[in-house]
């Protein structure tokens, strides 16, 4: 698969979007997220992932306008957390995000966490929004199948992306499958299991073979299943090193290697037992 920095998805309704981005949940907002940002977009990264429960989208708009860089050149998440959804808030929750960002628009806005009796006319917001132009394409967050086909039954969009924990341990392929099968997007958070597998020797092994981490191993394994991930990190040099994955390609057998460690084991909540 040749893939590059720039490479991109073109989502259901034609928006593209970086197969690479950048995640910044748990950094401080302030310096450490601010400071941040900056580095991932010096070093190049144009897909931006917050959200307004991690509290830190006034650093993301400040680093964004800091770093010179036009609008239109940075690939904007945010989402909708489920105080809004359960207050019936979500529009206004969202006009809340864009001022703390600071921007016009979203280029993806995403519903955080299903809450199930939240689910219908939220996502009717969602669509209102949508239609208005100020998010260019919409999705959810941590929708499994059952969640996705309660929200297409009466949807009039089909979501563009569906985000939810993807790593060796954690490979949800039934989702996986049912959202190709959808034309929805699939996008990975925890890539690396919240650095649970930062000393795997699995893919530290396949990775000498490159020159590589094992968490460089790791990313370019979700990569290559084309999967959009988005690594986070506070430190420079990890957010540079998260962004050298194209100058190697994993063969079918190491990939296989990777894909016999699920075991369903989640780093995160599981959307069938845990509401926000």
């Amino acid at each position: 698969m040749s893939l590059s920095f720039q490479s991109v998805i073109r989502l259901n309704n034609g928006v593209e979007i970086p197969r690479l981005g950048f995640g910044v949940w748990q950094a401080k907002n302030g310096e450490e997220a601010e400071n941040a940002i900056g580095y991932a977009l010096e070093a190049g990264y144009r897909h931006i992932d917050t959200a307004a429960v991690y509290g830190n989208e006034e650093s993301v708009g400040r680093a964004m306008k800091k770093s010179g860089l036009k609008r239109n050149e940075i690939f904007l998440t945010t989402k909708l957390w489920n105080a809004d959804q359960r207050e019936h808030r979500q529009r206004k929750a969202f006009e809340e995000s864009l001022a703390r960002l600071d921007t016009d628009y979203v280029d993806l806005y995403l519903v955080h966490w299903p809450v199930g009796e939240c689910i219908t006319e939220t996502w009717k917001v969602l669509e209102e929004i949508y239609r208005s132009g100020r998010a260019r394409a919409i999705g959810v967050s941590n929708f499994k199948v059952s969640q996705m086909e309660e929200l297409l039954l009466k949807a009039e969009i089909c979501p563009a992306v569906d985000q939810m924990e993807f790593n060796p341990c954690m490979q949800d392929n039934e989702l996986l499958a049912f959202c190709r099968e959808k034309g929805i997007a699939f996008e990975a958070w925890s890539p690396l299991g919240s650095g649970a597998f930062t000393q795997d020797s699995t893919a530290a092994e396949i990775g000498r073979k490159y020159g590589k981490s094992g968490p460089q191993v790791i990313l370019r394994w979700i990569l290559q299943k084309d999967i959009i991930v988005f690594p986070k990190s506070v430190h420079k040099n990890r957010i540079e090193e998260n962004r050298n994955l194209f100058d190697f390609e994993l063969t079918e057998e190491e990939c296989a290697l990777l894909d016999a460690m699920n075991c369903g084991k989640r780093t995160g909540p599981d959307p069938d037992c845990v509401d926000f």
